[in-house]
């Protein structure tokens, strides 16, 4: 049986391959009903993708994947139900997308030091829509015959301690979640079995997003193993956060696991979509 519901999903907007439109469309024909695209940094895709989730008969709901630094690390925190007009969220995330472009511009001469040229180009050359990532300088590497999957480019190039890495500062973590409950949103924490920062450091950050206004943490998402789920599951239990699920799907082959293949919840879980209207068949 397809998962019905999909809190995580990127589309050409950020780095994903399908336009808005065709993402929306994909997730139907997977079988999802309740669908939130999740750009990095950038909602201008919403609009178009609620109009076409309409379309197909799906609860579309609006979000935004925006870039965090906490301790000297990344970390990513989605919005959920978010609204884009919302000055201090539009000006954040517009704000965090110029910084974007200067991270870019860093990675591209870390790269250039060992003898790797043209990836500025080659990178933005992917970014169809302007907005710029690791991801799209991922596949120009993949393109110029350096590793042959996404993996295993990050894990040789772009990750701290390797040619490509540029060490950037992206928005307080207070501020994000500010933002996002600021405009009627729900703040989650993305993949955190992504991050690599040890189980002490992990309980601080859930205890600090929480205290801050941190509503849930993603429990079933496309990168964690079976184990996390569980693991994660029992993280939010103990801080009393709420549990997401999403793909984090990117588009074919660039993906963690396909639309519609999430397995349900852990059981004990409260839903972060409990009382939300959109999602009411999912909880009967």
């Amino acid at each position: 049986m397809p998962s019905l519901i999909d809190l995580h999903s990127h589309s050409t907007v950020s780095d994903g391959l399908l336009a808005p439109e065709a993402l929306v469309t994909h997730a139907a024909a997977q079988g999802v009903k309740v669908l939130s695209l999740t750009d990095h940094d950038d909602t201008a895709g919403l609009a178009v993708a609620a109009k076409m989730a309409a379309e197909h008969g799906m609860q579309f709901i609006n979000g935004v994947e925006i870039s965090v630094t906490w301790r000297r690390r990344t970390i990513h925190v989605v919005g959920l139900r978010v609204d884009p007009l919302y000055a201090p969220l539009h000006d954040g995330l517009e704000k965090i997308r110029a910084g974007r472009h200067l991270r870019a511009v860093g990675i591209a001469a870390s790269l250039e030091k060992f003898g790797i040229t043209g990836s500025l180009e080659g990178a933005y050359a992917h970014a169809q829509q302007g907005i710029i990532s690791r991801a799209h300088f991922a596949r120009y590497l993949i393109e110029q015959g350096y590793a042959s999957n996404m993996k295993s480019i990050f894990k040789r190039y772009l990750i701290k301690g390797k040619p490509g890495y540029f060490e950037h500062h992206w928005a307080e973590l207070e501020d994000v979640i500010n933002w996002i409950n600021g405009s009627g949103g729900v703040a989650v924490l993305a993949h955190p079995g992504r991050y690599d920062i040890g189980r002490s450091n992990m309980l601080l950050l859930l205890e600090e997003f929480r205290n801050l206004g941190g509503a849930a943490i993603e429990v079933v998402t496309g990168s964690h193993t079976v184990d996390q789920f569980q693991e994660y599951a029992k993280l939010a239990h103990m801080f009393g956060l709420k549990s997401s699920m999403g793909s984090d799907y990117h588009g074919p082959g660039h993906g963690y696991i396909e639309m519609g293949r999430l397995p349900d919840l852990p059981r004990g879980c409260i839903p972060v979509w409990q009382d939300w209207p959109e999602a009411q068949s999912l909880n009967s």
